[in-house]
């Protein structure tokens, strides 16, 4: 059996003219029926003539142009003012003249050029029929006139509207589309920096560190075998954002670091030379996943720094749980040395400030008063 539910699925696949064609056949089919005679649409209210070939044609020329009134609304609407301006001077009042206000309608939507032109050619057509069925003895009056031409004209000013409307709404949605697409660039450079940084510099603060371990080959072995963790952990990370940006990836068999790896993270920054003392107080609430991967991002940058600025300087981590936000500190001494990576760029703090910001948190980054620096932040770990 067919599912009907399916029909309305199929009938939007088909072509527009498909989907268009059966209203003017509807039209024409009442322009037929006994019971709607004396509903015409007409304008002059001449004398009604019977309905013969010519009136036949005339019909045909009035309402099948509708069929392409979306895709080709000039011509359609063309053809139906001819058909219509036919019918009135040969008083063949049909039910179909109202394809008029249908195709006035849709040109107005949907006509992208000469509309201008569009509208002098209509009115250069109406005043002549206009007078042309006065002098053929139309009791309508000049008032009955006017009052038709600015009917049409509502029904092109309808039609605008909705065009305007569309094109506001299409436009609209670009910029959502826009945004969208710049935030989601800013959050792929974000995570790229957090994990590649972070990575790399340790890597390099170990391979500096390598140079001088030649006379001590346990030492060497431990430090060279302590990098190579490093770099196989930079490859998973990379390849789990990858998988991220693939759309067909299923994103729930992946897991983005949180505040339970901070354990982890603390033990690669130390096997990287850098001393750290990690304290966790509280209990970490409910619903705090994004707060979570913030407090994640935040030591990590915090440490990734101490390691360039301050290596072999004594660390404090100090991360506390409330009921309802996280707060965390990160801070050294300043007596360490500079390490050999490369200068950063000041992306990772700033990143760091609008992550903590968009979950209505506080950031800071100082410098103490008797050296080196501390990274402070609350987040919320709720939006209750």
């Amino acid at each position: 059996m067919m599912d009907l539910r399916r029909i309305p699925d199929r009938w939007r696949r088909l072509p527009v003219v498909v989907r268009d064609l059966p209203f003017p056949l509807l039209l024409i089919v009442l322009s037929f029926l006994p019971a709607l005679h004396g509903q015409e649409t007409q304008v002059g209210d001449l004398p009604k003539r019977p309905f013969d070939a010519l009136a036949a044609v005339i019909l045909v020329v009035e309402t099948l142009p509708l069929a392409v009134r979306r895709r080709y609304p000039g011509a359609s609407l063309a053809l139906v003012v001819l058909g219509f301006t036919l019918a009135e001077l040969g008083s063949y009042h049909m039910v179909a003249g109202t394809a008029v206000a249908f195709a006035l309608v849709s040109a107005g939507a949907h006509l992208d050029h000469h509309r201008r032109i569009a509208v002098l050619a209509l009115t250069a057509v109406y005043v002549p029929l206009a007078v042309t069925l006065h002098r053929m003895g139309s009791p309508e009056g000049v008032s009955g006139f006017v009052v038709f031409y600015l009917v049409a004209a509502m029904g092109w000013c309808a039609g605008s509207w909705l065009r305007s409307t569309r094109i506001a709404e299409a436009e609209r949605r670009r910029r959502i589309a826009e945004a969208t697409r710049t935030a989601e660039r800013t959050r792929i450079a974000r995570e790229l920096h957090d994990v590649v940084t972070h990575h790399v510099t340790a890597m390099v603060v170990q391979t500096e560190a390598a140079r001088y371990l030649t006379a001590a080959p346990d030492r060497l072995e431990e430090t060279l075998g302590s990098i190579s963790e490093t770099g196989r952990r930079a490859i998973g990370d990379l390849r789990h954002l990858l998988d991220l940006l693939n759309p067909d990836h299923d994103t729930g068999t992946t897991r983005a670091p949180s505040a339970g790896d901070l354990g982890t993270l603390i033990d690669q920054t130390r096997k990287a030379g850098q001393p750290v003392d990690f304290k966790e107080e509280g209990e970490k609430a409910e619903s705090s996943g994004s707060a979570e991967f913030v407090t994640y991002r935040v030591v990590q940058e915090a440490l990734t720094n101490a390691l360039k600025y301050a290596h072999g300087s004594r660390t404090v981590v100090h991360v506390q749980y409330g009921d309802r936000d996280i707060t965390v500190e990160v801070g050294n001494d300043g007596s360490g040395t500079r390490a050999g990576s490369p200068g950063g760029s000041g992306r990772g703090l700033a990143g760091l400030r609008e992550r903590v910001d968009a979950l209505g948190g506080e950031f800071r980054a100082d410098g103490q008063a008797g050296g080196g620096f501390v990274v402070r932040a609350r987040i919320p770990a709720r939006t209750s």
